[in-house]
């Protein structure tokens, strides 16, 4: 039996159809912003958790070649070997770069939809009319200057990335051109871009700050668990970007803290060689006061 015209003809769509579904289409593209990002808490998550996974992974598969031929006729080396190892160590803190831009990357692909939004909608990177750049860079010189305090104050026990920063220069200059030509946009993109953005939809703006500023803290813990001074900078650090970025409703004020902070310390980095030999002609026989807790923190 056939279908009856009338019939067939009605489950087309009408025009008027087709439009309504584009309208509709429209609206949802067009309300899609920092606090209405299109994806959910269990994307965040995933890409949260990748983002770790290949910061720790990608270094060491970065550094694999390079073991196995140098000590391919030698007993396993010890921890203590590879860090002694300057080559090695300079290569490892080298794999942060592509680990950081395949993050980017699944970032970029979460965030859009593969190209359906656009990154500066999705995230915000647009000046609140209440947040200017000169504020950004204000707050993180001031952010700088306590973190230095509360280091001074708690001391400044030697971490693993001050082993990195001692094991030689080249490792020092690459570590600092990674602290503000990739990890500030990562960080951000990851903890208060993703992140946040997917939780405050649900817990709400308060639960998500908290959520995510001891979430960025945790993450560093590890890195500095020899320096409660530099856990608490961290911290503090932490939980005044989150905050920034539930009040503003923008991603570029955290990004631009973020970038000023870090570039305070690559520059320090850069120029430390002079400072120190500076400071020690001025002060004999060896650095000490604000500067050395300066440095001591810089891992």
């Amino acid at each position: 039996m056939s279908t009856p015209p009338e019939i067939a003809y009605s489950a087309q769509p009408t025009l008027s159809q087709k439009i309504s579904g584009a309208e509709f289409e429209l609206a949802q593209t067009s309300n899609v912003g920092p606090d209405n990002p299109p994806w959910g808490v269990l994307a965040a998550v995933i890409t949260l958790l990748t983002s770790i996974a290949l910061t720790a992974l990608v270094p060491n598969l970065f550094v694999l070649p390079y073991v196995v031929y140098h000590y391919r006729n030698s007993p396993a080396p010890t921890e203590a070997v590879l860090w002694a190892n300057k080559t090695l160590v300079f290569l490892f803190v080298t794999g942060w770069i592509p680990a950081h831009l395949l993050t980017l990357c699944l970032v970029w692909a979460v965030a859009t939809k593969l190209g359906k939004f656009s990154v500066r909608d999705v995230f915000g990177f647009s000046w609140p009319r209440d947040f200017s750049l000169w504020k950004s860079v204000g707050l993180a010189i001031s952010l700088f200057i306590v973190a230095i305090l509360v280091t001074g104050w708690f001391g400044a026990q030697p971490t693993d990335l001050d082993k990195i920063l001692q094991s030689s220069r080249a490792a020092a200059l690459i570590m600092a051109l990674i602290a503000i030509a990739t990890a500030p946009l990562v960080e951000e993109l990851v903890f208060r871009g993703i992140l946040y953005s997917a939780l405050q939809r649900v817990i709400g703006r308060l639960f998500a700050v908290l959520v995510v500023a001891a979430a960025f803290a945790g993450l560093h813990v590890w890195q500095y668990r020899q320096n409660i001074g530099a856990i608490l900078s961290i911290s503090l650090l932490s939980l005044v970007l989150t905050t920034i970025r539930a009040r503003t409703g923008r991603l570029l004020p955290c990004f631009m803290i973020h970038l000023v902070f870090n570039g305070i310390q690559s520059l320090i980095i850069v120029f430390e060689p002079y400072l120190r030999a500076l400071f020690e002609h001025w002060r004999p026989p060896a650095p000490s006061g604000a500067l050395t807790y300066l440095l001591h923190f810089l891992g």
